[in-house]
């Protein structure tokens, strides 16, 4: 019996450890996106509530078609009314005689308005159509929020029950939510920012990401080239699973290569081809590796004391274009960054003094927006880097990167053995013919007789 529970106990702790595991990001440590409960006010059944959700994830965003909230009441709670967004299902509202709930769904789900409806409509960071931002590449839009009235549920700290069972799309799988939290009540302050008010309760829910969980293979590969060696390293074939689907922003949808489309064939510039399907699956350019969007990073030049690699990202998707896209580069001279063109650059540090890794991403209204596959589907930039002469090398692939992330998803990158290699040294002199051997015997001897 003993034996046995020490046995379940372990079990436990590695299923805990793994699942938290799964959901760790060692270049984005602390990303998680937060969804706040503020209770602003009670009602005679209930309460209404801000519902405030806040992306702390450095480099991952939420892109169209948006984010889907939902959760499981703890008894018979319903929706009244909600500002700033939208149940997907009103469901059996029946019981109801006078005015009608918004939702009575046990399990609602909650998608954000979409820009442009009624003022009467809207709040404050609401109706994105759930796009929210970085919060790495834009504070200002790392954040969404609507405001909802809740019926048949508590009105009183003691007798209001949390929600649980809090689900996130964004848009597609791979966020996990841990359970409701009573907080300290959030703090506001007025207009003039000379008096306090608090909510009248606060809980919050935290959702972290797992790639592993969004897509069973990767979304992006990594290629390499330089002006030291002819060989161009591609992307591993089938480096994103050839004959596989793919999630949301991910890969081809009934796999292989008969999802895909030669990039000069009739269908490439037909009409339509474009056109994104409702369940998100894409149409990829035919291409040995099968990914979605590759990134080539090629060393370009060596100078005295810079040097100079070139950043290419490349879209394979027909369906799909990428907003607000960022680059993820983790390299030991990025803590020397002289200057990048035509691309935004912050340095991320997740670890305090190690300045190895550094978030790329587009000008506004000039590069942000990486289009569909074809002619314009692909943007690059240029990184100039100071040398240090205590580590600086082109041997051993060192001037490669170590991971790349495309949109918040590590990329697939070459086997290390196949990076491009420094030449030999120079060959040793060719031997030199017989006759200019036999030559300079002959000289050398005449000089000798004549000293």
């Amino acid at each position: 019996m003993e034996l046995r529970r020490n046995s379940m106990l372990v079990a436990l702790i590695l299923a805990v450890t793994c699942s938290v595991a799964v959901a760790y990001d060692p270049l984005d440590p602390n990303g998680n996106i937060t969804i706040k409960w503020d209770v602003t006010s009670w009602t005679p059944d209930g309460y209404v509530a801000m519902v405030t959700m806040n992306n702390y994830q450095m480099y991952r965003q939420i892109m169209a078609p948006g984010w889907t909230v939902g959760w499981s009441w703890a008894k018979k709670e319903v929706i009244w009314s909600i500002v700033g967004a939208q149940a997907t299902e009103q469901g059996d509202c029946s019981k109801f005689k006078g005015g009608i709930p918004h939702c009575c769904k046990r399990t609602p789900a909650i998608v954000d308005l979409l820009p442009g409806v009624p003022y009467n409509q809207q709040i404050a960071n609401c109706c994105k159509a759930g796009v929210v931002s970085a919060y790495g590449q834009d504070p200002a839009g790392a954040l969404s929020a609507f405001q909802v009235s809740v019926g048949l549920a508590g009105t009183t700290n003691k007798t209001v029950k949390l929600p649980k069972n809090f689900t996130l799309m964004g848009p597609g799988l791979g966020y996990t939510c841990g359970p409701a939290t009573i907080v300290p009540s959030t703090v506001y302050l007025t207009p003039d920012r000379r008096r306090k008010t608090q909510a009248l309760m606060t809980w919050t829910v935290t959702c972290t990401y797992s790639q592993q969980l969004a897509s069973r293979y990767p979304t992006c590969c990594v290629s390499f080239s330089s002006f030291y060696n002819s060989t161009i390293v591609p992307c591993a074939k089938c480096a994103c699973g050839c004959g596989h689907g793919h999630g949301h922003g991910g890969g081809h949808s009934d796999g292989g290569r008969g999802s895909c489309v030669m990039g000069d064939s009739k269908r490439a510039l037909s009409p339509g081809v474009n056109t994104p399907r409702k369940d998100g699956a894409a149409l990829l350019q035919c291409t040995p590796h099968m990914c979605p969007v590759r990134v080539h990073w090629h060393v370009k030049l060596n100078y005295k004391d810079y040097w100079r690699a070139k950043i290419a990202i490349t879209n394979f998707n027909y369906r799909m274009n990428y907003t607000q896209w960022t680059l993820v580069a983790q390299h030991p001279n990025l803590n020397n960054v002289t200057e990048v063109f035509s691309f935004e650059y912050k340095p991320l540090l997740p670890y305090g003094n190690i300045n190895d890794t550094g978030m790329f991403y587009g000008l506004k209204f000039y590069n942000d927006l990486l289009m569909e596959a074809g002619p314009f589907g692909n943007v690059q930039s240029e990184v100039l880097m100071r040398k240090d002469a205590n580590t600086f090398t082109f041997s051993q692939g060192w001037a490669f990167p170590r991971k790349i992330y495309f949109n918040g998803d590590e990329c697939k990158m070459p086997p290390p053995d196949s990076y491009p290699y420094l030449p030999n040294s120079a060959p040793l002199a060719p031997p030199r013919s017989a006759t200019a051997a036999a030559m300079a015997s002959a000289s050398l001897l005449v000089l000798l007789l004549v000293a």
